[in-house]
């Protein structure tokens, strides 16, 4: 096995989401908040996302509602709330578990709710979440910038720092 740690140029600058035309699956015949071996619908999403020329796909429900990206948790920032799917339609990951917890430890407002592709591009910040590169954040979703309203710090960097003082907290107390 290779050791590999995520590029922090990648932070650093951000990704873009491209909406995908390819749904989450229905529960009636793969439950989609597990992780399986068929990632077939994850896979031909992003494909659509890399040739539209982004770096991932934001998928929907079946109801047409935000559910998750092709390899990572979706959570977008509007008037100082966190927003994220019910987890109904999406892989209900360690990180996002632990973003949302930062969030109540922070005080910040956090709710898993249905919303729509319009609620996104009103967003005034957006990121994915994911083992590998903790929280980054989005800059472009189908084509529109995501251009971070607050001034000062933003709330995807307070998240980003409170996480990274959960994971040192859980390394120091050996769990």
């Amino acid at each position: 096995a290779k050791h590999k740690v995520a590029d922090e140029s990648t932070r650093q600058r951000g990704v873009s989401l491209f909406t995908s035309t390819v749904r989450r699956g229905s529960p009636d015949y793969l439950d989609p908040r597990l992780n399986c071996h068929s990632k077939l619908h994850e896979v031909q999403a992003l494909i659509q996302a890399i040739e539209a020329g982004a770096d991932e796909a934001l998928m929907l429900d079946i109801n047409g509602f935000v559910s998750t990206c092709n390899a990572t948790n979706f959570f977008m920032v509007s008037k100082g709330e966190v927003w994220t799917s019910t987890g109904q339609y999406c892989m209900n990951g360690i990180t996002r578990g632990k973003v949302i917890e930062v969030c109540s430890r922070l005080g910040i407002p956090c709710h898993q709710r249905n919303f729509s592709l319009y609620d996104v591009y009103d967003a005034d910040e957006a990121f994915v979440t994911g083992t590998f590169g903790g929280l980054t954040p989005v800059t472009r979703i189908d084509g529109r910038t995501i251009s971070g309203a607050n001034k000062g710090k933003s709330i995807t960097e307070t998240l980003s720092a409170g996480y990274q003082a959960l994971i040192d907290e859980y390394v120091n107390n050996g769990k």
